[in-house]
């Protein structure tokens, strides 16, 4: 197969690197738009090509494979996470999905650890007060905020992006704990000096921190919700950079506001870019627009990905980062 002859459709602009590349190795329809594609726009394009390169906002559904004509045999997603694409249906209409997974680990871990430090020690709070010009000087009571060093953190999902994080607190002095489908080997646990939960509920009694770090899925959905937020110690920080999914938001937002929980660091919520407006007015709130994995090396190492995945199966090889569903 001529990868020249090989359509690919962009659905967001990208990196100018990944661009370039794209356009020298295929005939590309790059997207010049930084917002994600509605169904109606993807099924416009989706027919006339034989690969797509979709993004986390762009829902590839049931009902956009059945529609997508005969020539569609590749969706090479850009990004590690596929919760927006339905990777069964397509399989089973033999179309590939792939992924760029193992690229933003650190990259990720640098914010929830940047996230686990700003909320405690009130850091929007102090760049507010030099922004507003509302700073007469130091006070012994001045913005306090609470010690990390010897502090206990858990983690939500112990995979790559979970271990990163446990090696950074161990750096800091923070007491990791974790829960995990499954329990890491014995020397991976004591080399991230880990502490084992099987049960959730009661590790949540016992941390001063929690990192959400695991996939959206339907196990997964609403995780913390109400009762799991309320076995938390009302002194304690909510840190997630995984998906917004995973969290009751409604049931956060009242449990931040009555202070049943000290504060949160949000770069996910529930329902994407339509943030809660009740949590943009609470001061114990560190909220970011889901940049945890927003590095320029990131971002073309992801577009780095799709290219092999797309050229490997062009080549009629197995894509190295091919989608499996269990």
């Amino acid at each position: 197969m001529n990868a020249k002859r090989i359509k690919v459709a962009v659905t967001r602009q990208l990196p100018e690197p990944v661009e370039t590349r794209l356009k020298e190795l295929f005939d590309v329809k790059l997207s010049c738009s930084h917002m994600p594609m509605s169904t109606k726009q993807i099924l416009d394009i989706v027919k006339d090509f034989d690969v797509l390169v979709p993004t986390i906002g762009d829902r590839i559904d049931s009902h956009v494979i059945q529609n997508s004509g005969k020539r569609l045999s590749l969706i090479a997603n850009y990004g590690a996470g596929f919760d927006h694409i339905d990777v069964r249906f397509a399989n089973s209409k033999n179309i590939t999905v792939t992924n760029t997974p193992n690229v933003l680990t650190e990259d990720t871990a640098d914010m929830a650890m940047a996230l686990i430090l700003s909320v405690p020690r009130r850091i929007k709070e102090g760049v507010k007060k030099l922004q507003d010009d509302d700073w007469d000087g130091w006070a012994p009571n001045a913005l306090l905020g609470h010690r990390i060093y010897g502090k206990k953190l858990g983690i939500l999902g112990m995979g790559r992006i979970g271990q990163a994080i446990a090696r950074r607190a161990n750096a800091f002095g923070i007491q990791v704990h974790y829960h995990n489908r499954n329990r890491l080997p014995t020397k991976i646990e004591q080399n991230l000096e880990a502490t084992f939960w099987e049960s959730l509920d009661q590790m949540l009694t016992r941390i001063d921190f929690l990192s959400i770090n695991a996939p959206h899925t339907p196990a997964t959905f609403h995780l913390m919700n109400a009762r799991r937020l309320k076995l938390m110690k009302n002194t304690s920080y909510i840190i997630n950079t995984a998906r917004g999914e995973l969290i009751d938001e409604n049931a956060l937002t009242r449990m931040l506001r009555s202070g049943q929980l000290a504060g949160a660091a949000l770069d996910v919520f529930e329902k994407g870019n339509k943030i809660n407006p009740r949590l943009r007015e609470l001061e114990n709130v560190f909220l970011l627009p889901h940049m945890s994995s927003a590095t320029v090396e990131g971002r073309i190492e992801m577009g780095e990905k799709v290219i092999v995945n797309i050229k490997t199966f062009v080549d009629g090889h197995t894509p190295p980062d091919l989608v499996l569903i269990n």
